[in-house]
């Protein structure tokens, strides 16, 4: 096929380009390996958390904002469509809670503050006496202080994937799925994308495919393609107790962010009863162990479970068992400041990666500018932090 633009990876950075891309009026084909929505990547996990107030850093919150303002744009123009894979929201506001030590100018809870001061976010600073007040659920110590964003709380990613695939389609994108990119090679003036069923040609490739990027990227001199690395990364939906139900509703409980201090060993996170699971979502991080796509572990042991819920999650938290209602594992592709990163290597092949654990509340509005960027030459929104 011939295209203007080909997409290699469709999750959250590629069906929000694909998207954005056809909308332009480009002739767009996009590819993957799998079928997204799928859980084989990053994209998957029912809920991810999405803030304005970010504490990564301020260069982050416009595209948050943006992308809350595409995916209440994609709600509205495909409400009550029968065709969709799914029912309900893109995005729920639940407010989003960050916890932490309050003595600290580093610490995440400081500098989510801080943020939220820069970037004009809606927020609250509470003590630790104003945090028992409003959610006893939680633990807080004398020494811990909160941040509190309303417009926060969670993003649906396989229903966002869904949904941006979907207007892409109707804005005449070909999508290929099932379908693995073995290679992208230049072509004369244009560029040859060689699947395991056929060749396709384009002007111009954005190459957004996650974990798989590092391999696709080895053979053209990508400079940070070899700092990626990729991560496993674990997550639980927890059983509420036996009369702790409405404890962990919306409105009763808000997203959260829970750290002792800089240590990512001592953080973790999780929603309210907002996915239909019945369990409340937790996760840590991890950033010891490397894995791929094709060797990691999939399958989320009981052991695993239970050290997350005796050293993290007891300790803060009252009214979850220890029942997991279910388990499943994702894939981070960091790169080692933990930003993100946008390369071209030649003209018209560009490379988006690493997500590094918190892409997907910017996805929408990446998406976006990275078409606009393809289209124009330049975007609405400053992507310059990220490029090299």
């Amino acid at each position: 096929m011939q295209a203007d633009v080909i997409v290699v990876g469709l999750g959250a950075m590629g069906s929000a380009a694909a998207w954005q891309l056809a909308r332009r009026g480009a002739r767009v084909l996009g590819i993957d390996r799998h079928a997204p929505p799928h859980d084989r990547g990053s994209s998957h996990g029912l809920t991810r958390v999405t803030r304005e107030a970010v504490g990564e850093g301020e260069a982050y919150a416009p595209l948050v904002r943006r992308s809350h303002a595409i995916w209440r744009e994609l709600e509205a123009a495909l409400a009550g469509d029968p065709t969709l894979p799914f029912e309900g929201p893109l995005m729920t506001r639940t407010g989003v809670l960050v916890i932490g030590p309050a003595g600290s100018n580093t610490a995440f809870v400081a500098r989510t503050r801080a943020v939220a001061q820069v970037c004009s976010v809606p927020h609250e600073a509470l003590t630790a006496t104003e945090l028992r007040r409003r959610w006893p659920q939680f633990h807080i110590d004398d020494g811990e202080a909160g941040c509190f964003e309303p417009g926060g709380g969670v993003v649906y990613p396989e229903r966002c994937i869904a949904a941006q695939l979907a207007m892409a389609r109707r804005a005449g994108a070909q999508l290929l799925t099932d379908e693995p990119v073995q290679a992208v090679e230049r072509e004369g003036g244009a560029w040859r994308v060689t699947t395991a069923r056929g060749t396709h040609h384009a002007a111009q490739v954005l190459v957004t495919a996650g974990a798989w990027l590092p391999g696709l990227a080895a053979a053209h001199g990508l400079p940070w393609a070899r700092e990626l690395r990729v991560l496993r990364q674990v997550l639980h939906w927890l059983k509420p107790e036996p009369g702790h139900e409405a404890d962990f509703e919306a409105g009763r409980c808000p997203t959260f962010i829970v750290t002792r201090g800089e240590r990512y060993e001592d953080t973790f996170y999780g929603m309210p009863l907002v996915d239909g699971s019945g369990g409340v979502k937790v996760g840590t991080e991890q950033f010891e162990h490397d894995t791929t796509p094709e060797t990691v572990t999939r399958d989320v042991s009981a052991a695993e479970t239970a050290a997350l819920v005796e050293r993290l999650v007891r300790p803060r938290l009252s009214g979850l068992s220890s029942q997991a209602l279910r388990g499943s594992v994702c894939l981070y592709t960091m790169a080692a400041d933990g930003r993100f990163r946008i390369g071209e290597t030649m003209p018209g092949l560009r490379w988006v990666s690493a997500c590094s654990g918190h892409g997907f509340k910017h996805s929408a509005a990446l998406g976006e500018a990275l078409a606009e960027r393809v289209l124009q030459g330049r975007s609405a929104i400053d992507l310059t932090p990220f490029m090299d």
